[in-house]
Parts: C-alpha cells; sequence; structure tokens
C-alpha cells in the first residue's frame, strides 16, 4: 500500500506494474485477508494504525477482484484505467510535434511491439488492444523471470532496458502533463 501510493503519484508506469504484482499476490492467497494478513503483511514492520490501513486497502482489493471476476486472470479496473489514461498520453505525444524525443524512443521500441503482438496473437483479437499493453506485458514478464532466478538472453534484456526507457519518459511527462507542465496536447 506505502509503495502503492508513492508509485501512484510519482511514477505511474512502475505503479501499474506494482498493482500487476498485488494481484498476483491476492490470487496466491485466493483474496482471503486472513491468510494474506497472517502470512504476508505480517512481514511489514509497521505501527498498527498503519497495518490496520494496509488490511484495509487489501481487503478492498480483494473485494473488488471477487466483484469484477478477476480471481483468476485479468487486471483490476483501476488499472485498465490507468493504462488507458496512459495509452492516452501517450497518442497525444506521438500527435504532437514538441516531443521528439518521445517520438524517437517510440520508434526506438515499435518493433518490440510489432513482435510482441504477433507473439501472443494480440493482432487477431476482436477488441483492440493498445500499443503499450504488449510492452507493460513484456516488463511485467521479465519482472517475474528474474524474480524466479531464470536466465535471461542478452538481446532480452537489451529489449527490456528499452522498453523500460520509454515507458520511463511516458511516466516522466505523465506526470509532467498531470502538474500541467506540458503544453496543450
Amino acid at each position: 500500500m506505502i509503495i502503492a501510493q508513492k508509485l501512484r503519484h510519482d511514477n505511474r508506469a512502475e505503479y501499474l506494474l506494482y498493482m500487476w504484482q498485488v494481484e498476483e499476490i491476492l490470487r496466491l492467497f485466493h483474496c482471503d485477508i486472513d491468510r494474506l494478513s497472517a502470512a504476508h503483511l505480517s512481514r511489514f514492520h509497521v505501527a498498527p494504525a498503519e497495518a490496520e490501513a494496509m488490511r484495509q486497502w487489501y481487503a478492498q482489493l480483494c473485494s473488488m477482484m471477487r466483484s469484477e471476476g478477476k480471481m483468476e486472470r485479468g487486471h483490476l479496473q483501476i488499472n485498465e484505467t490507468t493504462l488507458t489514461g496512459l495509452e492516452d498520453l501517450h497518442h497525444r505525444l506521438l500527435a504532437s510535434p514538441d516531443f521528439p524525443t518521445y517520438r524517437a524512443r517510440y520508434e526506438r521500441v515499435l518493433p518490440y511491439i510489432v513482435e510482441l503482438r504477433a507473439k501472443s496473437g494480440q493482432q487477431s483479437q476482436s477488441v483492440p488492444v493498445g500499443e503499450l499493453r504488449p510492452l507493460f506485458d513484456f516488463l511485467y514478464g521479465i519482472m517475474m523471470l528474474r524474480l524466479q532466478k531464470r536466465d535471461i538472453s542478452d538481446e532480452t534484456e537489451r529489449a527490456a532496458h528499452d522498453v523500460a526507457d520509454f515507458l520511463a519518459l511516458l511516466s516522466e511527462l505523465w506526470k509532467k502533463d498531470r502538474d500541467a507542465e506540458l503544453p496543450n496536447i
């Protein structure tokens, strides 16, 4: 909860990846708040009031997981909305002539987007998938491989670096847009 609050305000891309990880943790404990509290939340050494706030936050997410039918797979609507907001900003930035650095980094990751879509079958889906989801899925997969201490090829590492660099710039521009520091786009 504490990390999510900070990331939500400071880095939208990292926030989204973090929240996807939280969804997986909730699934691991079958959204049983008592099991989650005993095995996971108890590891955090925080004041009792903060511990209760964390428990309530996770309980609320569990409730959302159940009500949205996300107990097995998929992402909560709050996370989908975050991705949609980033996707909207992404398209506005590409349409503006004022962001050549963003466009250059986008062109650098565009081949990855095409490849990732082809590998996942997202090109053939009836519901269009934005350009950012494959990048987030890719980084999340890399994060999971690292947690499992699995080998990652040099080529994949380079791709992950390029994608992370691009999404970091998008997050930086999101923050500036939120703070009204970007020209009208």
